[in-house]
């Protein structure tokens, strides 16, 4: 009987061993996925955040404000001016990432004033050729800097 017993035991302990396998398998494949943070040429990274991560075919941009990189500030012309630096500074981190603004599948944009919206439609229905990405619009107390706008994405790497 001691036998019967201590051979069921042992045949427990394989079946446990050989059901726990595939669960820590699944764990390491988890674990293995990849991420590459992004640097705009020319630029110091500022420790705090990446102007871009990618990982697999998807590119995740940082919110983009319409600092001009060359002087520091603001772009002037209020919403208008901002708007375009932000679309420069967003198609420059897209194409360190290795995408562009045409491979956008969902923007978010960050108004300062939903007075603007009107503005902000207008100005990013050029930015876009065909049918446009998915996009968030919201309203917020503040931007960094006083900014009036800020956009972030989430593209696709160009296929070679």
């Amino acid at each position: 009987m001691k036998k019967i017993i201590l051979l069921s035991l042992v045949l427990l302990a394989c079946a446990v061993t050989v059901v726990a396998q595939p669960a820590a398998s699944k764990t390491q494949k988890t674990e293995s996925v990849r991420r590459r943070a992004v640097n705009l040429p020319g630029s110091t990274p500022n420790g705090l955040f990446s102007p871009a991560v990618v990982t697999g075919d998807l590119v995740f941009t940082s919110g983009q404000i319409g600092v001009d990189p060359k002087t520091g500030q603001l772009a002037e012309g209020g919403t208008a001016g901002q708007l375009e630096q932000v679309f420069k500074n967003l198609s420059a981190a897209l194409e360190a990432a290795g995408s562009s603004t045409e491979h956008i599948l969902k923007a978010t944009v960050f108004l300062a004033d939903m007075a603007d919206y009107n503005t902000m439609n207008e100005l990013y229905r050029k930015q876009f050729k065909g049918d446009p990405p998915a996009r968030t619009t919201v309203q917020v107390a503040a931007l960094p800097r006083n900014a009036r706008i800020e956009i972030e994405a989430v593209a696709v790497v160009k296929k070679d």
